[in-house]
């Protein structure tokens, strides 16, 4: 019997598990899909935001701030792309009241933030828009990469004991005196002390299935441009326009992994499932980055993607249930969430702490740092050949990644078992080809390290198989 089931493999659960494991526990973590951060977190806009736009006195506020704080030391430890860009919320001079409103909050929030007129705007970013007159400017703001984030947490829980089960939907929680049973899809039975949901977009699916607190939800869709490396010269820190009711608004910002995003929309959507990008949509964005950037360049557009925000009334939903003892509910992490997600760890952490005993552990395994080849020097990287020749064959030609790294991480604690989730994890796939030149060799090598025949290597999850067979052993139609 486990002390703790989690069910959700995004950011927050990822994030809730690895701090769990910083103590002397035995926790398990459960995800529907074949990966971790294949939901939300995948197709979160990495923003670290400074904690400005939060109402104060709220959860948003408070893990906010504390997330921001915690993110920059968070990332170093474990050896994800984290970049302390600083932010600009930029409007006309028609928007000073919104500016001083967004100010206040952030001064009573506790951030450091300060009101600045156009020249010092352009020193900042000198390709916003000709009308722009005021900024709020939040020097503690950054990005991060989402999935490469909830993929280390992952990663560095199991290193440290923790046990993570993919491919496993849970369908039921049952009570069942002082112990929980939580049944999957696939008839597999756990038990656990406490069970935490931080299943997402399908959280409040699963409590309604199980009697424990329903809230009232919506699912927002946001669409994004993805633009090619090059854009990257052209952008320094993270452009918002004032906020809306529907959120922070059409943001151009760099990415942790060197490229632009444009985006995100905000469409009212049925269910955490719709992740269809809209042409309104695209020409939502296009209108709204026009207000902020004079330098959009959309012939650099290399993909197009949305995700879904799930969205409980006006705050963060973290708490125990009333009605099933030792359950706890984390819902209703939209913006900010990801960067609240190591702050939710520690507050779930102490809910957990009231009903087990929680002893730190005296020594952690801390996560191997996994070189690129295009951070290596050419000296480094004759000592890498000498050691590994697999470091010699550049399988990604874009994004410049090697065979040594694509099979590090199908052997990581986590095993990137598709072609997807060996992209998220080395970026193999992700360049202005998206996998035209190096997606067959990925197969090849997913293949042969897992000992699996090709035509059962996945694009990402369920039936995504991509081979049928060979060309000269197959019958098929022109």
């Amino acid at each position: 019997m486990f002390d703790v089931i989690v069910i959700g493999g995004g950011v927050i659960g990822c994030a809730v598990l690895d701090t769990l494991q910083k103590y002397n526990t035995k926790c398990l973590l459960l995800e529907k899909y074949d990966d971790v951060s294949c939901g939300a977190s995948r197709a979160n806009s990495g923003i670290v935001h400074a904690g400005y736009d939060c109402v104060p006195n709220t959860l948003k506020a408070e893990l906010n701030v504390k997330g921001c704080k915690m993110m920059k030391e968070l990332a170093n430890e474990l050896h994800v792309p984290y970049v302390n860009t600083g932010s600009l919320v930029v409007t006309t001079k028609n928007g000073r009241a919104g500016i001083e409103e967004l100010y206040n909050k952030g001064i009573q929030n506790g951030v450091d933030v300060e009101i600045i007129g156009r020249d010092r705007i352009l020193e900042i970013e000198p390709n916003v828009a000709d009308d722009i007159e005021l900024a709020l400017y939040a020097k503690d703001a950054g990005i991060v990469s989402p999935y490469k984030l909830t993929i280390a947490l992952c990663d560095h829980a199991i290193l440290n004991g923790g046990e993570v089960k993919v491919g496993e939907e849970v369908v039921n929680v049952e009570k069942v005196a002082d112990k929980f049973v939580v049944t999957t899809a696939s008839g597999n039975k756990y038990e656990a002390k406490v069970v935490i949901n931080c299943a997402g977009a399908g959280s409040m699916k699963l409590n309604k299935a199980i009697g424990a607190e329903v809230y009232e939800e919506t699912f927002r869709r946001g669409d994004y441009f993805v633009l090619d490396q090059q854009e990257k010269a052209h952008i320094n820190t993270v452009i918002f326009p004032l906020p809306d009711e529907k959120g922070k608004g059409i943001l151009v910002a760099p990415t942790a992994d060197g490229n632009v995003i444009y985006g995100p929309t905000s469409v009212v959507v049925e269910d955490g499932e719709d992740k269809s990008v809209s042409l309104d949509g695209l020409d939502q964005i296009r209108a709204g980055v026009a207000k902020t950037y004079k330098n959009a360049n959309y012939r650099k557009v290399i993909r197009l993607y949305a995700g879904v925000r799930h969205v409980v009334g006006d705050d963060f939903v973290i708490e125990f249930s009333k009605k099933l003892q030792n359950y706890i509910t984390v819902t209703g992490i939209c913006s900010p969430g990801l960067t609240s997600a190591p702050a939710i760890g520690e507050k779930v952490k102490d809910m957990v702490g009231e009903i087990i005993e929680l002893t730190a552990k005296e020594t952690l395994v801390p996560n191997p740092e996994h070189p690129r080849f295009v951070n290596l020097s050419t000296e480094e990287l004759n000592e890498k050949v000498k050691e590994d020749p697999r470091w010699g064959r550049l399988i990604c030609r874009c994004e410049k990644v090697t065979e040594a790294e694509i099979v590090a991480a199908i052997h990581a604690p986590l095993p990137a078992k598709s072609v997807d989730a060996v992209k998220r994890r080395t970026r193999a796939g992700m360049g202005r080809c998206q996998g035209g030149f190096c997606g067959p060799r990925v197969i090849e090598i997913i293949a042969r390290e897992l000992n699996i025949p090709i035509t059962s290597v996945k694009k990402d999850n369920g039936n995504s198989e991509i081979a049928i067979g060979k060309l000269k052993e197959i019958e098929y139609e022109i």
